[in-house]
């Protein structure tokens, strides 16, 4: 295969940027309550709104340092969408929008967490790696649902 290709960090970058834009604006129109009292640090898309921005921060980062054109190497067929990337979000779409709100906030996030690390954790002998990964996941939803419960004093669903 020949011909120039745009590198997947440009590509990257530019998805990062329209995907942290459209947060910014949906954050944006948000209601404020302000007729309640609210200001503007109590808006509840000031944090969204803050991500998005982020987003699209390090996605400039990203498009601005990405390498300029490149011919295509052997093997590289300029996808941007490869088996991990899949995976990830396959196990992402799972977690909201098949867990939650299906089964209790804590088993959904054990079970996103755990899939998520045996699925990358590819270095470790089998054993190992399912033994972390089930333990990283009751840690992760036990810290989260604590924290969110207790100190926030936010029910989760």
């Amino acid at each position: 295969m020949s011909g120039a290709l745009l590198p997947r960090d440009r590509l990257g970058g530019a998805a990062w940027i329209a995907l942290g834009a459209s947060i910014v604006a949906a954050s944006w129109r948000m209601d404020r309550f302000e007729s309640m009292g609210g200001t503007l640090y109590t808006a509840p898309g000031l944090v969204p709104g803050l991500y998005g921005g982020l987003m699209m921060l390090l996605g400039a980062v990203l498009l601005l340092r990405a390498p300029r054109p490149v011919t295509a190497e052997a093997g590289d067929d300029g996808r941007l969408l490869n088996g991990r990337v899949a995976g990830a979000l396959l196990l992402m779409l799972a977690y909201a929008a098949g867990l939650i709100g299906r089964v209790p906030f804590g088993v959904a996030t054990a079970l996103f967490v755990t899939a998520f690390c045996a699925w990358f954790n590819t270095d470790a002998p089998p054993l190992r790696r399912y033994a972390t990964a089930a333990v990283l996941g009751l840690g992760t939803a036990l810290v989260v649902v604590l924290v969110f419960e207790r100190v926030f004093l936010v029910r989760l669903p």
